[in-house]
């Protein structure tokens, strides 16, 4: 019990202790707010004295006054740096962006070149890929009117479809829907092409000497016989090189049907085709292929020489369809070149055989 006691005259006085210094501290807190308020109201008399006899003017100012009116000032300082810096950092930010927009303007103005670049290829493009699908057969000719696929006709007429950029974008779209629309027109003309190369590799239409070298020295149709003088229908051309051992090849893809010798055309190779064509090359020196063997179109197949029945080394070459003998020059790419008929071109008969 007297320890209970003893606890609460603690308690008791540690409370009348804070008790009393709150009070202190009240009290000091008052009287400084008493005299702070009393030295704040104290004024200051501002006068000012003209240098002529005119009165006396006095301005008499608390120092509350006085302190709000530099807090005031204070305040407005501070606001004209702030918005100064703000200012500074906001022009800065707009020279950044008209360098910014020159560049892009720089940029837009190529581009618009590029872009006028791009619809004159197109054109030109246009224009080629047109003239080649009428040529081919694949397409009708229409050079005054738009059609509707695959034609740049309404394209080119751009000055409608509005300025800047908006219409750089649209050209850009009608070049690519062009573009687009051109695929299948060239995969046509592709398959077209190839097909073309197929049959052209099964025709005989090519030199039948390598490298396309040599001369006629005797033309298909009515000649004179070099060995008997009397005329006759030669029944193929007579090629020469005045020199033995040039390569002879194929001039059209097939089969070796006979490769041999007779005392007329010597060493000889005939080939049948596709399509009903046969070529025979006559009076070679040796040849390089056996019966029943495929060759493709300027495949080498023998050499040329003066086997046979001949006047000087030449290759006798003969163009046949089913039973008909033809001109092979109907059918060669390489035009005949040098002699007349019957001449080697210096006034001299060479390489004729009958």
């Amino acid at each position: 019990m007297s320890t209970l006691k003893k606890y609460k005259k603690m308690e008791n006085a540690l409370y009348a202790r804070f008790s009393a210094r709150m009070g202190s501290a009240y009290r000091s807190a008052g009287e400084f707010s008493r005299r702070v308020g009393k030295a704040g109201r104290q004024k200051l008399t501002i006068m000012f004295i003209p240098h002529t006899e005119k009165k006396i003017f006095n301005l008499q100012i608390s120092f509350f006054a006085l302190g709000g009116i530099v807090l005031a000032l204070a305040i407005v300082v501070l606001s004209s740096l702030i918005f100064t810096f703000r200012f500074s950092d906001t022009a800065r930010l707009l020279a950044n962006r008209s360098d910014d927009l020159k560049a892009t303007q720089a940029n837009l103005d190529a581009f618009r070149d590029q872009t006028s670049h791009l619809v004159t290829a197109a054109k030109r493009f246009e224009t080629a890929l047109s003239g080649t699908l009428v040529r081919i057969g694949t397409k009708a000719s229409a050079p005054d009117t738009a059609v509707q696929q695959g034609d740049l006709a309404s394209f080119f007429e751009t000055g409608e479809t509005g300025t800047g950029s908006v219409r750089e974008i649209g050209e850009i779209k009608k070049v690519t829907d062009y573009l687009e629309s051109s695929v299948d027109p060239l995969s046509d003309l592709g398959s077209l092409l190839a097909n073309q190369s197929a049959v052209l590799s099964e025709i005989p239409n090519i030199w039948p000497i390598k490298a396309g070298i040599g001369h006629v020295s005797m033309y298909y149709g009515q000649n004179e016989n070099p060995f008997t003088g009397q005329w006759y229908i030669h029944k193929g051309i007579d090629i020469s090189t005045y020199r033995t051992g040039d390569p002879i090849v194929a001039t059209a893809d097939g089969k070796i049907v006979y490769a041999g010798y007779d005392k007329s055309f010597g060493n000889n190779v005939i080939v049948q085709h596709s399509h009903g064509f046969f070529t025979r090359y006559a009076h070679l020196q040796s040849f390089r292929v056996y019966k029943g063997q495929k060759v493709q179109q300027g495949q080498t197949i023998g050499f040329l020489g003066d086997t046979g029945l001949v006047t000087g080394p030449h290759v006798h070459y003969e163009v046949h369809l089913g039973t008909s003998v033809i001109d092979p020059l109907k059918f060669l790419n390489i035009r005949a070149t040098a002699a007349a008929p019957g001449t080697d071109g210096t006034g001299t008969s060479a390489g004729k055989d009958q």
